[in-house]
Order: structure tokens, then sequence, then C-alpha cells
């Protein structure tokens, strides 16, 4: 999925700077055009490569600009934030959830699905272990899918040489995300960006305690490390053997697993003008203001949730 990614980052750039710095409408135009310009690859790679139809992927955005944190998600990664708790716990994190997991599992969004589909009893089928949309895919929202968007390639006889068409008489999944503006505080510690991978073995609040209770140093392998391990447990297995599993198997045992985290204090005061900082031994500190002309707005306390 690097080509989305490619096509992502250019294009909120292009918005961001035609409309003088970053927001919700920016962001939803970048999922747009990059669900748009994804639509045209599939065209044209069609007639030789019908599988790319049933192509897609979840997408995870995090940006900050005037220290305000913008969060806008498809599918069931998750952004979670660790602060520190107020109080007589200070020395203590507090998980707090920035993006929706658009997850036919999560009956709030299983039943937004089929309030859209009144007509359509099987929309979402329980199959092999969990809930599915039409029986083949969790997640409401993606980039790509087309084949579950556009009737047209259904309808198309060289998809129909590849795979079994699904009769659609509407799109089943969307690509409208879902957007959280947040003012980030004093009290805001990192970012966990996780692809499901993590958040099937992990809870948001275990998580940021050991984000919290470690060394920045490796912390993201050591969020992968220890949801590995909780794969290896509920399989009665040891750790190293689940590492000894190859890739195309392991994926019987666990989805995949990809983990970014983004410490949030060298954002704050002077380092706003400052390039983009890497620890060498892989801790990620908060990404330069790239969208906002004016690094000197306003302070009120932003909340702001769109679905």
């Amino acid at each position: 999925m690097e080509t989305l990614k490619f096509f992502f980052s250019l294009f909120i750039v292009e918005f961001a700077t035609e409309q003088g710095g970053l927001s919700a409408d920016v962001i939803k135009k970048a999922f747009n055009a990059t669900e748009e310009e994804f639509l045209r690859l599939v065209k044209r790679s069609l007639p030789v490569r019908p599988q790319i139809t049933s192509v897609g992927s979840c997408c995870l955005v995090g940006a900050i600009s005037n220290d305000v944190l913008y969060v806008a998600n498809l599918g069931d990664s998750r952004a979670v934030l660790g602060r520190k708790a107020s109080g007589d716990k200070e020395n203590t994190v507090v998980a707090e959830r920035l993006s929706t997991d658009h997850n036919v599992g999560v009956e709030e969004v299983r039943k937004e699905v089929e309030e859209l589909h009144p007509d359509d009893s099987h929309i979402v089928v329980y199959t092999r272990g969990v809930w599915r949309i039409k029986g083949i895919i969790q997640v409401s929202r993606s980039i790509g899918d087309v084949y579950l968007k556009k009737p047209e390639f259904y309808r198309d006889p060289i998809f129909h040489q590849f795979g079994n068409p699904v009769p659609l008489k509407r799109p089943v999944i969307t690509a409208e995300p879902s957007i959280l503006i947040r003012k980030l505080k004093p009290q805001d510690q990192f970012l966990i960006f996780a692809s499901d991978g993590l958040w099937e073995q992990l809870s948001d609040e275990a998580a940021v305690n050991i984000v919290f209770k470690n060394p920045r140093a490796g912390i993201a392998k050591r969020l992968v490390r220890a949801a590995l391990q909780e794969v290896a447990k509920k399989r009665e297995m040891r750790y190293s053997d689940i590492k000894k599993i190859e890739k195309g198997i392991r994926r019987h045992f666990h989805d995949d697993i990809t983990v970014i985290v983004i410490y949030l204090d060298k954002h704050r005061g002077s380092s706003r003008n400052k390039r983009t900082k890497q620890n060498a031994m892989g801790c990620t500190m908060a990404p330069v203001d790239i969208y906002s002309f004016n690094a000197d707005g306003g302070d009120e306390d932003l909340l702001q949730t769109t679905t």
C-alpha cells in the first residue's frame, strides 16, 4: 500500500496549501482524492490484474498543526493517546482512544450498516467466527475494495474470471473517514498508531502502560513483542516458536502488526519550527508543522469528532 501513502501525502499537502492550513475539509478531500486515484489505477490494471478490484486498505492519519491534533481513519487501525493522570495519580497514565473502529464486530457499526441496507437481510453475516459484511469483509470503511463499492466492477466479465461476483444494489462499504480534532494539552505524553493486529491482543490501557513504563528506544518493537507474547499464550506456545513460523502461515495465528509511537513533549514550545527528529535507536518525536501558515493561532480548547 505504499502507493496509497504516496498519493495521500501529496494530496493533503496540496489541499492544505490551497486552503491556507489543515482542516477537517482538507483531510476529507485528501481521502476522497486518494480513493479516486486508486480507482483510476484499478481501471488501468483490470485487464491484466483483475484481482486488484479486491485489494483494499485501512487508513490511519495523524497530523499536528498549531498545537491541534487531527486524527482520521478508515477501517480498524487505531490511534490511542497516553496522557498523565491528574490529582493523586500523577505517576500513572490514562488511555484516550482517538479513532473510531469501523469494524462490524462492533455492535454500533453493525447496526449502522444494517440501517443503511434495510432491504438486505444478509448485509452482515456471522461466519468463520466473526461478523462480516456480505460474509466477506469485517471493516465497513476502507480505501479500495472497489468490487464492494462499484457495481460496474462485479459485472465485468474479467472480474468473473477471477472470483465470485457479489451482487450489489449499492456500495456496501465506503471511504468516508472519521475525523477527530483535539487541542494538545500539557499532560498529553505520546500517541500510539497501530493496526488491528496489535489491538486484538492488547487493550488501549495495556499498550499505553507499556509505553509509559519503558524506555523510548525500541518502544514500538516492545509493543509488537508484547502482542506476540499474548498470541503465544493463547495458542499455548512459546514466543520463540511463534517467531519461527513463516510469514504466510503466521497469518493463521495473528493479524499483521504495525506500530508507530510518537512522543509529544518535543513538539511543545520552540520546537514548532524544528524539523522532524527521530532517535536513532527507534523512538519518534512529534513532526514539524507543515500545514499551518500561522503557528501562533488561538488557544481555544478544540475537540471535534466527525464520523
